[in-house]
């Protein structure tokens, strides 16, 4: 029989990367995960917000960034401005808050698509696997390494585990824009 751990490991990592696309999707709805990709000139050095700062959920639409030293806020605030990630920051006495505007409905609709284009992405990643799992079984075969039943069994196996990926990468795109609508 064909061992399909590797191929298991394989759709795993695209739900993953699927599920990574989908948190930097902003929906106006605040989540720390926006805020992944700025680095924060600390020391010298450019850092993640992350490791400077304590970053809370503060209401549906602020997120709170403490800073852990309080002389580092002008920094953290000229990082999150020049990522680019259309927030509008306000500094205060203890850190900073990044506000998340409302989207229109013609960002919705655009995101809605861009959540589609990345669902495709996947699925065309998921299908790439399937054809170099099938070829392998197929030279496996060919080379008197499984019988032609054990093939077709293989064969089968293989199609439950995409119609389980393809379901899972459904469910997480259905969520996505739902947070999206709402």
């Amino acid at each position: 029989m064909y061992n399909f751990l590797s191929f298991k490991t394989k759709l795993t990592e695209v739900e993953d990367w699927l599920g990574r696309e989908y948190l930097s999707i902003r929906t106006g709805k605040a989540t720390p995960a926006v805020l992944d990709s700025v680095m924060v000139e600390s020391y010298g050095a450019r850092t993640p917000l992350k490791h400077v700062a304590a970053i809370g959920i503060e209401d549906a639409r602020t997120v709170r960034i403490t800073p852990w030293d309080k002389s580092q806020l002008g920094a953290i605030q000229t990082a999150i401005e020049a990522a680019n990630i259309g927030l509008s920051v306000s500094p205060d006495s203890s850190g900073l808050r990044a506000i998340f505007p409302m989207l229109t409905e013609e960002r919705r609709k655009m995101l809605i698509k861009l959540t589609g284009d990345k669902l495709e992405d996947a699925r065309i990643s998921v299908r790439k696997e399937r054809e170099k799992v099938w070829e392998e079984i197929q030279e496996q075969e060919k080379a008197g390494e499984m019988s032609e039943d054990d093939k077709y069994k293989a064969k089968d196996d293989l199609q439950k585990m995409i119609d389980e990926a393809n379901a899972k990468l459904e469910a997480l795109s259905k969520r996505k824009e739902t947070e999206i609508m709402s």
